[in-house]
Formats: C-alpha cells, sequence, structure tokens
C-alpha cells in the first residue's frame, strides 16, 4: 500500500492517480480517520499520564484519600481500555481504505484504458500459410493433445487434461525456462500451491468476497494461489533484509488457480482462459533505490522476450496503460504472442507480464532492508514477471508451428525434452 504519510500530504496527487486508473477510492475518508486515530492516540497517552500520576500518589496518600485515588485508576483503567478498543477499531477501517488505494503510476505510462496501450517493439516474424490456419482447440483435436471432456467430468467446465505429447510440451517449456533463470542468476524453487490469505492481500489479491478471482479452502485462513508471485513474495514476509544482498532474484514453479468469475464469452474457448494452469514466474527484491528497481525490471522484460524468441515465436510488447494496471503495479509490460488461430484472421494474445511495484507489496508483507550508513530501515522494491504460462504458450506453438499435414514442428529449443522434431498423428 502506499505510504499514509504520502497519502495526507499528496491528497490531490493521489486522487489524481487513482482518476487516471479508473479506481475509486475515498481518499477523503483516509486524511479524516487517520485524524481521528492521531487524537485518540493523545488521549490515550493523557489518561494513561493521569493514571500513573494517581497510582504514584497511593503510596504517600492518607487512608481517607487512598479510596478516592484507587477508584480513579479504576475509572481511569476503564477509560483507556474504551480509548484503546476505539483507536484498534479506527486503525482497522484506515487500513482497509488505505488498502483500496493503488500504487502511484510511473509518469510515462499511457493514460487510459486496453486500447490505449503503446507498443513498445516487435520481436519474431510472422508466420505465412499457404493454408487455412486451425486455432489450437481443432489441432489438439486431431493429434490427441488435450481431453477437454474429462476436464469437465472431474472438475468442471475450465479444467482439461493435456496428453500425450501436450504433456512432453508442458514438461519442455518448463525445464526451458527454469533452465534460463539459473543461468540469469535466479534461485529456483517450486512452492506451495496454497497461501495464507494475509500473504494473498499483502501481494495485493483480495482472498474472499464476490468478486474474487481466488479459491478459497473453507474453514481455514488458506487459499490456492492464482500465481507464484504470491508464494515468492511471502517467502520474506515480515523480514528485514541487508542492503548488500539486494537484489535477490526468486524463480518459481507452481500450478496456478484462478475462478476467471465473469470471464464467460472472453476467450474461453480452449485453454487461453482456463482455472488452472502450470506457470514459472520470476520475482525480484530490490533496494528502494528506483535505479535498481528500474534496472531490474528492464532484465526482467528482457528475458521474456529471449525466451519467446528462442521459441521462435512472433510477439509485441506493449507498456500497460493506467486503466489496466493492477492496483500493486507502479508500471506494466506485457507481452503478446501472435496466434493465427485466435480470433478472425489472428490476433495477439497476452503470454507474459513484468511489474515493477515498488515499495506497495512490501509495505503490506512487511519486508525491509537496512543500510550500514543509514539509521533503520527501509521497504524494499518488488518485481515480478512471467517466464512462461504454460497453458498460453502451448497455445502459441501450436498455432505458429502448425503444418498443412496437420502436424506441428516443435521449436527447436524444446525438442531435447520432447524427444521429437514433429508432432503428429
Amino acid at each position: 500500500m502506499l505510504d499514509l504519510q504520502f497519502i495526507c500530504d499528496h491528497r490531490e496527487e493521489v486522487e489524481q492517480n487513482c482518476k487516471a486508473r479508473g479506481v475509486t477510492v475515498n481518499v477523503e475518508a483516509v486524511v479524516r480517520l487517520r485524524d481521528e486515530r492521531n487524537k485518540l492516540i493523545v488521549a490515550g497517552d493523557e489518561l494513561r499520564r493521569q493514571q500513573k500520576e494517581a497510582s504514584g500518589k497511593i503510596p504517600k496518600a492518607s487512608a481517607e484519600e487512598r479510596p478516592q485515588l484507587i477508584e480513579l485508576g479504576k475509572q481511569l483503567r476503564e477509560q483507556i481500555s474504551e480509548v484503546e478498543s476505539q483507536q484498534k477499531a479506527v486503525e482497522e477501517e484506515l487500513r482497509s481504505e488505505q488498502a483500496q488505494i493503488p500504487n502511484m503510476t510511473h509518469p510515462d505510462v499511457p493514460v487510459g484504458g486496453e486500447d490505449d496501450a503503446a507498443e513498445v517493439r516487435f520481436g519474431g516474424k510472422k508466420p505465412e500459410f499457404d493454408f487455412k490456419p486451425l486455432d489450437h482447440v481443432e489441432i489438439a483435436a486431431k493429434l490427441d493433445l488435450i481431453d477437454f471432456e474429462a476436464g469437465s467430468r472431474v472438475a468442471g467446465h475450465g479444467f482439461y487434461y493435456l496428453k500425450n505429447d501436450a504433456v512432453m510440451l508442458e514438461m519442455a517449456l518448463v525445464q526451458f525456462a527454469l533452465s534460463k533463470l539459473r543461468s540469469e542468476g535466479f534461485t529456483l524453487y517450486t512452492t506451495p500451491d496454497v497461501a495464507r490469505d494475509s500473504v494473498l492481500e499483502g501481494i495485493g489479491f483480495n482472498p474472499r468476497g464476490d468478486e474474487t478471482q481466488i479459491y478459497s479452502i473453507a474453514n481455514t485462513d488458506l487459499s490456492l494461489v492464482a500465481t507464484a508471485e504470491i508464494t515468492l513474495g511471502g517467502a520474506l514476509k515480515d523480514q528485514t533484509l541487508n542492503i548488500s544482498e539486494l537484489p535477490l532474484k526468486f524463480a518459481g514453479l507452481s500450478h496456478c488457480f484462478r475462478t476467471e468469475a465473469g470471464s464467460h464469452g472472453r476467450s474461453t474457448r480452449g485453454i487461453y482462459r482456463v482455472h488452472q494452469f502450470t506457470k514459472v514466474e520470476m520475482f525480484a527484491f530490490t533496494s528502494p533505490d528506483s535505479g535498481q528497481s528500474d534496472a531490474v525490471h528492464q532484465e526482467i522484460v528482457r528475458i521474456e522476450e529471449e525466451i519467446f524468441q528462442a521459441l521462435g515465436l512472433h510477439y509485441r510488447l506493449i507498456d500497460t496503460a493506467t486503466g489496466d494496471l493492477g492496483g500493486p503495479a507502479y508500471r506494466k509490460y506485457d507481452l503478446e504472442a501472435w496466434m493465427p488461430g485466435r480470433g478472425d484472421g489472428g490476433s495477439y494474445g497476452e503470454v507474459t507480464s513484468a511489474s515493477n511495484c515498488t515499495d506497495y507489496q512490501a509495505r503490506r508483507l512487511n519486508i525491509r532492508c537496512k543500510s550500514p550508513d543509514k539509521k533503520g530501515t527501509q521497504y524494499v522494491h518488488t518485481l515480478n514477471g512471467t517466464a512462461i504460462s504454460c497453458a498460453r504458450a502451448i497455445i502459441a506453438i501450436l498455432e505458429n508451428y502448425q503444418q498443412a499435414d496437420g502436424s506441428v514442428v516443435v521449436p527447436e529449443v524444446l525438442r531435447p525434452w520432447v524427444g521429437k522434431d514433429v508432432i503428429a498423428v
């Protein structure tokens, strides 16, 4: 979340930022609750001073005065308890209102909605077909790669079984991404597929409520994770790091679970928008110096591009507009791969994202760093980015590498793990 003092000192700027993001928040309530909390703190301190003063008089008081002082002490304790209770309630409401305010936005981010994203650059070459290309659902049916009916029978709509060479293709993508990230100095993890709700909230997800995209586990404070960003970021919750250790770069392999509530009709055919998928995620903790987090942000984007360049896929990189940013993101780049079977004549589909969240998540998760030349601690900056989201990468591979005879050529970098050059009947 944003720093409370910053919100109160830069109220107009914060309100303008929320407006640009299309978010309705009550900044006035945050300021009011901050002032109310401060008054309660002062009142509590004064009552505690009076209680201490009354207690100090009791040993020297006469027999007649002592009962009055004891009664006064009792009354003061009750008043203190009442003020503390009021302060706790105000602080909970204040934190709730404060948490609704999104991060500030990089000044170069385009203003607007999804259609206002700025194209940064293109990579790779679009495939040219001398036949009408199929979409991944049709390709998978011909090659027996995905079983949607079994997924629906077992778990419901939006679940699926990968079969045969599609299984090998997914494992190849994971191996390729992890090998790439290890060579880039990332520490590799397999992470839990569940996390405490407090961790999800710290990362910026809403684990409960009607609008949530999260699967919650009944009668617990646990939820299934929507991304390893949650578990990688949560791994250092409440920790204080030495600034000399930064940046720390983690890579996590996990399953991801999303309800995709309200997504019907929006690219729901096939495995583009599903309830479960496998993903390799990058996460970084940097110093509070924006120069370091900006540099790591560019590094994450470079790695994402190099992965899709190595896969031989055409893509475009976009600078996401303000109205399409998630609450924690200061700036976000999306990489969209060309999918020939998507829509009428092909279109781009998001396959990775890379976000610099500055200290927004760290403040919520209480992740700090200390420096030998500075007093106290500072909140670190956090960043995240997709290395490979397997389901969408599989779509791009099947549709871009399809052949006239119905077979699919395996990208060269994946062949050692797939074990063949071509997937055919």
